[in-house]
């Protein structure tokens, strides 16, 4: 559902429902130490990392700020999902901001599409906030950051008052903005590009000489070959030549990402988002994608 400014900032302030705040550490005995921890005004530690006292944490506000921003600069409608993590290697905030549905790339007929996906990541970890332009293809619910494309991301620094900025803001993710020209030709490129499956995922995932690891790697194989299959026939591809294993680029890449979005096995059962957010910082999404950029 799309939404406008009023119910976007609504819909994030209510998803982030809390401060976060530093609290001082000590060493045993109680002795104090120059560390300070992070929790929320709930109780909810944030990652395991300490930080200095001249460390100040971000808070819903500047989250909202982004969230604004990217809206004012690709349209006054927008869709926003949230996702908070408290734990793991990246604690923090991350939105996915979906634009009008206006921005569509047919990349393959009638049903292969891609639509701009914005993705804003605001953590814990004493860097810039984070935003990539990412994509979302309805053929397999991928949502891909893919990092080969220049000018697809940017950093913004965490500074006080981040509101105040707002010109900057927005002027900034309207750069972003432009970038979708650059992403939309890369996937031309991509669906132009005939692979051999089969070499391409050897590539990706090489083959092991244990046993065990050979059957998984032989079962990973099958299911991206059958996830392939099965969106080349939604799409209104022809099936794959078994003679030959060739497609396009464009969708050897999305078979390994969709693999390792939505079959993957992860703990503690993460949300669709969060399965999204982990492939794209997967070491062997980023292969993929290389792959089928340079090939």
């Amino acid at each position: 559902m799309n939404m406008m400014r009023s119910d976007v900032i609504d819909h994030v302030s209510k998803a982030f429902a809390f401060s976060v705040d530093k609290f001082p550490l000590s060493f045993p005995d109680n002795q104090p130490s120059p560390w300070y921890g992070l929790c929320t005004s709930n109780g909810e530690p944030i990652g395991s990392r300490s930080v200095s006292s001249s460390y100040q944490p971000h808070q819903t506000d500047d989250v909202i700020a982004l969230v604004e921003a990217t809206a004012e600069a690709f349209g006054s409608e927008v869709d926003v999902r949230c996702s908070w993590h408290a734990q793991g290697t990246k604690p923090g905030h991350y939105v996915s901001i979906a634009p009008t549905r206006e921005e569509r790339l047919k990349v393959f007929g009638e049903s292969d599409n891609v639509w701009p996906r914005v993705v804003i990541q605001a953590l814990y970890d004493g860097r810039a906030f984070r935003a990539n332009l990412g994509t979302y293809r309805d053929a397999c619910d991928n949502l891909a950051m893919m990092e080969t494309v220049s000018s697809c991301s940017m950093s913004i620094g965490h500074t006080s008052q981040l509101r105040t900025r707002m010109d900057e803001l927005i002027e900034q993710f309207q750069s972003l903005r432009d970038s979708w020209g650059n992403m939309t030709e890369a996937i031309v490129m991509m669906q132009a590009k005939e692979v051999n499956l089969a070499d391409f995922l050897n590539s990706v995932y090489p083959v092991p000489v244990a046993e065990r690891p050979t059957q998984a790697h032989e079962k990973r194989t099958a299911s991206i070959f059958s996830r392939i299959y099965r969106e080349r026939l939604e799409t209104g591809r022809p099936g794959i030549d078994s003679s030959s294993w060739m497609v396009s680029a464009w969708e050897a890449y999305n078979g390994v990402q969709g693999y390792v979005q939505h079959q993957q096995a992860r703990r503690g059962d993460p949300s669709d988002f969060r399965r999204a957010i982990l492939a794209a910082g997967d070491f062997h999404v980023r292969m993929a994608e290389e792959l089928a950029v340079a090939t």
